[in-house]
């Protein structure tokens, strides 16, 4: 069958025009393709601060925060810190967080004058890399708990040398919580391969050390001036993460900031010890409002609501339940010198209880975690105004003779305005009543109001009533 030269420039045609579509479709693949990292972010940084105290607010945010690096395909996380120490419950969480993140994590001390004690330096060592700016400082990892144990002999002098007790020597307790703080940066050290037996000094015997100093100590890696200077000098480290080796390619990458946001906010502010103490008691005294006036329900609701609160902080912050169990029997005694004539002796007792345990409920030694002393001070006073003067008023009022109202009528003496044999009106208090007796009543008789129905009054004449008392 022959075919046409038209038939052959058709299928020739054809045949350019899908060839010319799918160099065009593969040519759009491709530079689709090539975009998709840079959408993505693959060459950025994530910036995130530590600045204050170290708390769970700090680990929710850190925690969320490494979680939105690994979505955004960030190359690395710089931890900018800023800190006198913290809780160590939420330091080891942080740390936890930092070793098992597939993204590299840069700790940076900074600004100039800044420092990362305490709890701070222990998350410098658990980080990939360990940097700090010139005029910063680090150490001081002592366990502040360790401070004010009971058990001890009382003596911190060595008796051979007469020199100051290594803190570990002090009392067994005290000796179990530095050995494990000792044996745990120390692993941290080694599994960076920083200086170890300096991180053993700076938990036995509280050591800080500059930038320059730990540079040469090896305790960190890098001195930077500015979170550009130090991606610039870590570009090309190579690191260990999760177990394998990693080149970092940091020069040129763009930074991202991350803030601190409203829910992190918000748990920093409940989980203030001075936040909590105050919503523990708002709560437990709306709520004795609410059961000694009920019905006014917004009392109860503010109250439940406070409380909740404060028990929630009180979950994530290591409170001393021996000083919460002191409030709440100061709290009773103080309302139980409102019932019970103690001469004082439960009010007193009730105050002294309430200090006490409010000094003891938060005592964790750590910078920005402890209860203010004006506070307690100042609720303590409150408190004893409040029950044994204000409540103690209250109750007394309430169990006074009704002075107004339909019930103060019983008992009152009016006078006949006319004369009526079972039903008229009499004055009482000033006013014009009906008013029903069982006897025949004359004008400007005498008459004591014995019942009330609605606005009907039941009366008797007063003489009746006198003798009745005489007879009585």
């Amino acid at each position: 069958m022959a075919i046409g030269k038209s038939t052959f420039k058709v299928i020739a045609c054809r045949f350019n025009y899908g060839r010319i579509l799918a160099y065009g479709i593969m040519s759009f693949v491709i530079v689709l393709w090539a975009s998709l990292p840079v959408a993505q972010g693959s060459n950025q940084a994530l910036w995130l601060t530590i600045d204050g105290a170290i708390g769970p607010a700090t680990h929710d945010y850190l925690k969320r925060s490494f979680g939105k690096a690994i979505e955004k395909d960030a190359q690395v996380i710089i931890i900018q810190i800023d800190t006198p120490g913290g809780l160590d419950a939420s330091m080891r969480d942080i740390i936890r967080n930092i070793i098992a993140s597939p993204v590299p994590v840069l700790s940076f001390v900074s600004p100039s004058g800044a420092r990362a004690a305490s709890a701070g330096t222990y998350i410098l060592y658990a980080s990939h890399i360990a940097a700090m700016a010139p005029a910063t400082n680090l150490g001081a990892a002592t366990p502040v708990q360790i401070t004010g144990f009971p058990g001890g002999d009382g003596n911190d002098k060595d008796p051979e040398s007469g020199d100051d007790k290594e803190p570990a020597l002090r009392d067994p307790l005290t000796s179990k919580i530095v050995n494990d703080a000792v044996a745990y940066i120390r692993g941290l050290a080694q599994m960076r391969g920083r200086n170890a037996d300096w991180a053993e000094r700076a938990v036995r015997e509280g050591v800080s050390l500059t930038a320059e100093e730990a540079l040469a100590e090896n305790v960190i890696d890098i001195i930077a001036t500015s979170i550009p200077d130090l991606l610039s000098k870590t570009d090309g480290l190579t690191v260990n993460v999760l177990g394998q080796e990693k080149m970092l390619s940091t020069e040129n990458m763009t930074v991202q900031r991350l803030e601190q946001d409203w829910r992190t906010r918000l748990l920093a502010i409940i989980t203030d010890p001075n936040v909590a103490y105050i919503l523990m008691l708002l709560g437990i005294y709306a709520l004795i409002f609410e059961f000694s006036n009920p019905g006014t329900i917004f009392s109860g609701v503010v109250g439940a609501v406070c409380l909740l609160l404060a028990l929630f902080a009180f979950q994530v912050l290591p409170i001393n339940y021996a000083g919460l169990a002191l409030i709440v029997l100061g709290i009773a005694f103080m309302l139980g010198e409102v019932f019970v004539p103690s001469f004082g002796a439960l009010g007193i007792g009730g105050v002294i209880a309430f200090v006490i345990g409010s000094v003891m409920l938060l005592d964790t030694g750590v910078p920005g975690y402890g209860v203010s002393v004006p506070l307690i001070a100042t609720f303590a006073l409150l408190s004893a105004v409040f029950f044994m003067l204000i409540l103690g008023m209250a109750i007394k009022a309430r169990q006074r003779p009704v002075v107004s109202g339909k019930e103060q009528l019983i008992g009152g003496i009016g006078e006949v305005l006319e004369d009526f044999d079972s039903r008229g009106w009499v004055r009482i208090h000033g006013e014009r009543w009906e008013a029903q007796s069982s006897e025949p009543l004359k004008q400007g008789q005498k008459v004591c109001v014995t019942a009330t129905n609605n606005l009907l009054l039941v009366v008797e004449p007063y003489a009746n009533q006198l003798k009745q008392t005489k007879e009585g």
